[in-house]
């Protein structure tokens, strides 16, 4: 099944209830919730009391991208606030087999995520012990970038991978997905798709109803 997770850094802040809403309603499958420290990426997003207030306005699962160094520091406080998913960066954590297994003990379910330009070889000690597995197709930290291409093979592999030891682990892809392309990283073997202005710049009903239609074809 093809899961749509609507990136909230790209809502108006204002309007944040009734756009999650207007997102939920239209068929939106989970909610993602970028969380930046301006360390690990040069930028700094919201942290625990806008996850909390998030949390009250739906029930839809939220899917935490936690863009931070050493996160495992913060991961009681994220299940606290409300979170279901939890991702976290290869690159920012010394431990990231425990680090996962961490996530796991609180009750969540855990993802990793790779950089554009990491290799997919460093996931390998996770095979079999994560729901998911998130490939940045843009560099981290900041909205609105273009779909860097060489990314989609990376896709590609990493399903191969998947398939080869009969693992059901979800493929997730953030950055740069629009209209326009979005079939390319479907065909690649993505299942789980972040989109940020493509759902909340403009109709946010129509666009989430415009790539539910697409996800059919995959369904």
């Amino acid at each position: 099944m093809v899961i749509l997770s609507p990136s909230i850094l790209a809502a108006d802040f204002a309007q944040l209830g009734q756009n999650i809403r207007e997102a939920e309603e239209a068929g939106a499958d989970y909610i993602h919730f970028d969380v930046m420290d301006g360390m690990f990426v040069p930028n700094i997003s919201f942290g625990l009391p806008v996850l909390k207030s998030v949390r009250r306005i739906t029930d839809l699962p939220l899917d935490v991208h936690l863009m931070i160094e050493e996160p495992v520091r913060f991961l009681k406080g994220f299940k606290e606030a409300g979170a279901d998913i939890v991702t976290v960066h290869e690159e920012a954590c010394q431990d990231i087999v425990g680090t996962v297994m961490t996530i796991r003990d609180l009750g969540m379910q855990a993802g990793v995520a790779v950089k554009p330009d990491t290799e997919i070889s460093v996931l390998e000690p996770l095979l079999g012990k994560v729901k998911m597995f998130l490939v940045m197709t843009v560099e981290p930290g900041f909205g609105g970038q273009k779909l860097i291409a060489k990314c989609v093979d990376k896709v590609k592999e990493l399903r191969r991978i998947l398939n080869a030891k009969d693992l059901r682990t979800d493929i997730e892809v953030d950055g740069g997905l629009t209209r326009e392309n979005v079939r390319t990283v479907l065909d690649a073997g993505a299942n789980v798709i972040v989109m940020g202005s493509s759902v909340f710049k403009g109709n946010i009903r129509e666009n989430v109803a415009f790539f539910k239609d697409v996800f059919k074809e995959y369904n």
